[in-house]
């Protein structure tokens, strides 16, 4: 068995608003140094410690437990995994 880092990064899907990357975007703009800034996307990282018997494992008990407790929106949120031996 070994220990594994997974990073679940949720964001939402292309086309989908997102307000919390807008209102920062409009907070540089109205600063004033920060014009060639043309677009900020915000996102919401998971990170997991797990010991399993391998990296696919890991992987995919991980999404099982982000599906159980849905803590994504498949329909709206784009999710990344990374996995790496801690």
């Amino acid at each position: 068995m070994v220990n594994y880092s997974v990073d679940v990064i949720i964001e939402n899907k292309p086309g989908i608003n997102d307000p919390e990357g807008d209102t920062i975007l409009n907070d540089l703009v109205l600063k004033g140094n920060f014009s060639n800034v043309k677009k900020i996307r915000s996102a919401k990282m998971l990170k997991f410690s797990i010991i399993e018997k391998n990296k696919k494992l890991a992987e995919s008990k991980v999404i099982k437990i982000c599906d159980e407790l849905r803590i994504y929106n498949p329909l709206v949120s784009k999710v990344t995994v990374n996995v790496s031996q801690s």
